[in-house]
């Protein structure tokens, strides 16, 4: 096995494994540590460059980060329940505990204008994302909506027990701050009539507006008692509808599920199941999501498939159900097959039907050229989101399916870069690198410019409203938040993955020290050979195939120096131990790109800042 190429910067990225997860890649150690000295304004103005809405998503995040930390890896064996950082509500802290004067003061000031137009069409996540990274650019940026304010299904399809409007009015506020033309209320019915205007750009971040219904025998006999779950949400969110019947099913198993029995139980449903057709453990929702609806008492039946709704003179009553049971074949692909067992009958008032979202695109006509495949989903190049009609590109649950607001964030940086550079007569396939710091860490001989001793504490626990005020209202938020003393406890869990242990050869005397000093018996010196075989000789065997071994150059002993990224704490115990300095601990910071001078240049290159070993 060849050294590691550790100036390859996708190395030490994927090492920070909550920001490789992360769709946006937000530095979440740098700003868990700005949390941790109650520097709360840096901390958000972090989220704000790579997520742009820290104060929603630190309340709704599908979290993609969490179940990458390197803490839930670390305490498998010595906790019952191992637990990530609570990346997610760190991010609220940051949110909540803001000075909002201080974060404007640091918000950017928008460049002159370059005379270029482009309108977004649709103000959900990632349409807002290119309107903030293009506006302060100095695009003249156009976005239409047909609500009466920016989100989209931020708004519409997130109840208020999970997301306070305010939050939303403030966090879209920064966006129209920077001088975005907002036409409230104005739906696109054309893409012809659009193109035919004189935007230099087209984003289309319409969402997948329609939800999936279910066709069994019954559906039309009772339709008024039957609703599509995104619907009934945004209705409900407009204050359309107030009350729900006494007796409420909710079919699917994903998130909108999730909000809708949630949303039920406090409108007043004195009895609100959740029925899937899959298992428990397959179903789509957050666990901490299936959690919450349990928390309130709905229950959750699985492997129940539905098979006809149940009426009487054209009043619903009921659901019927057949049994399934899970079958997998010899490659896994699993089919449901009835156990056998009699149909179940569950009584009923109202349904609300929540299997899935589907993109719909009715106001694109054919003779645009915008070429959609089999599914209904545009043609793009999936890097540059760029569609077959050169300036128009998508993004969001638009681009590729319904997905979450971290990855339509993502897409929209990605589309705004797109924008940037093809307005620029640049190509849009060739994407701009990041910006890597390395830099190190040390200050004496045994001091550091941070702290690193490990804890044992376990995740703590976030305070909730009390369940009688709680499920009274549907706009009383639910989880209240950490307070600063805690958050500066869970900040503390946090192992600082992105503090690197770097590795210089040529000042290795061979002495094991960092190798006796090791906690987690992550670092051996052994013969070389190939990477399977080094993972099964070290001195604990490196099963995690997907984390890299840090690899040295051969050592005067003809010897190499193998660490095993997966379990390493990143403590700084080796560097402090060595008698050479051939370990060293430096902070890695990376930055993706974004829109403006910095992304553009025909054949961009790599841009380096600080010390590497």
């Amino acid at each position: 096995m060849r050294a590691t190429d550790v100036s390859d910067p996708t190395y030490f990225h994927k090492v920070v494994d909550c920001q490789w997860a992360c769709p946006a890649h937000t530095p979440v150690p740098e700003y868990i540590r700005l949390i941790a000295q109650g520097r709360y304004d840096d901390a958000y103005m972090i989220n704000w460059v790579s997520n742009v809405f820290p104060g929603v998503l630190g309340r709704t995040c599908d979290r993609p980060c969490e179940p990458a930390c390197r803490r839930g890896r670390v305490e498998e064996e010595n906790t019952a329940k191992p637990e990530p950082v609570a990346i997610c509500r760190l991010k609220r802290v940051a949110a909540d505990h803001k000075a909002v004067e201080g974060v404007k003061a640091q918000m950017p000031k928008p460049a002159a204008p370059n005379g270029k137009k482009v309108v977004c069409v649709g103000a959900g996540p990632a349409s807002l994302t290119v309107a903030r990274d293009l506006a302060a650019q100095g695009y003249a940026v156009t976005v239409f909506d047909g609500e009466k304010k920016a989100g989209g299904f931020i708004r519409t399809q997130i109840p208020r027990f999970r997301l306070p409007e305010s939050v939303i009015d403030e966090e879209t506020g920064y966006i129209m701050a920077l001088g975005v033309d907002f036409r409230a209320g104005q739906r696109i019915d054309s893409m012809k009539a659009l193109l035919a205007q004189d935007y230099d750009a087209v984003f289309v971040g319409c969402g997948a507006p329609r939800g999936r219904d279910l066709e069994v025998p019954g559906r039309k006999e009772c339709a008024a008692d039957i609703h599509i779950g995104i619907d009934w949400l945004a209705s409900v969110s407009f204050g359309h509808i107030t009350s729900v019947k006494k007796r409420v099913i909710v079919l699917g198993g994903g998130n909108t599920a999730m909000d809708c029995c949630r949303s039920a139980r406090r409108l007043g449903a004195k009895d609100v199941k959740v029925v899937v057709r899959s298992g428990f453990e397959e179903m789509k929702a957050s666990p901490w999501e299936k959690e919450d609806a349990i928390h309130e008492g709905i229950p959750i039946l699985n492997y129940h498939v539905p098979t006809a709704f149940l009426h009487e003179g054209g009043k619903l009553t009921g659901m019927r159900f057949q049994i399934v049971k899970a079958i997998y074949d010899d490659k896994g692909r699993r089919s449901l097959v009835s156990t056998g067992e009699p149909d179940v009958d569950l009584d009923c008032d109202e349904v609300l039907v929540a299997v899935g979202q589907e993109n719909a695109f009715p106001w694109i006509e054919k003779e645009c050229g915008i070429v959609f495949d089999k599914w209904g989903l545009p043609q793009l190049d999936e890097k540059s989101l760029q569609s077959t009609v050169a300036r128009v590109f998508f993004g969001g649950d638009a681009a590729f399916g319904p997905k979450n607001i971290i990855t339509a964030v993502a897409h929209g940086h990605e589309a705004a870069v797109s924008i940037d550079r093809f307005l620029h007569s640049e190509p849009v396939t060739n994407r701009p690198p990041p910006t890597v710091n390395l830099v190190s860490q040390k200050m004496g001989i045994h001091e550091w410019s941070y702290a690193n001793a490990p804890s044992d504490d376990t995740r703590y626990k976030v305070p909730w409203a009390a369940a009688e005020v709680a499920l009274a209202s549907i706009k009383i938020e639910v989880e209240l938040g950490f307070d600063a003393a805690t958050a500066f406890k869970e900040a503390q869990r946090c192992l600082n993955c992105d503090v690197q242990t770097v590795f210089a050869d040529k000042l290795c005397i061979e002495c094991d020290a960092c190798v006796d000093i090791c906690p987690t018996d992550c670092i051996t010196f052994t013969t070389p050979g190939e990477e399977a075989d080094l993972r099964g000789r070290l001195k604990a065997p490196a099963r995690n195939t997907t984390q890299a071994l840090l690899v040295s150059e051969p050592l005067k002993t003809s010897h190499v120096m193998v660490k095993d990224e997966d379990v390493c704490l990143h403590c700084g115990l080796c560097a402090e131990r060595c008698p050479t300095g051939a370990w060293d601990m430096q902070k890695f910071l990376l930055l993706t790109p974004k829109a403006g001078p910095g992304c553009r240049g025909a054949n961009p290159t790599l841009k380096r800042v600080g010390v590497a070993a």
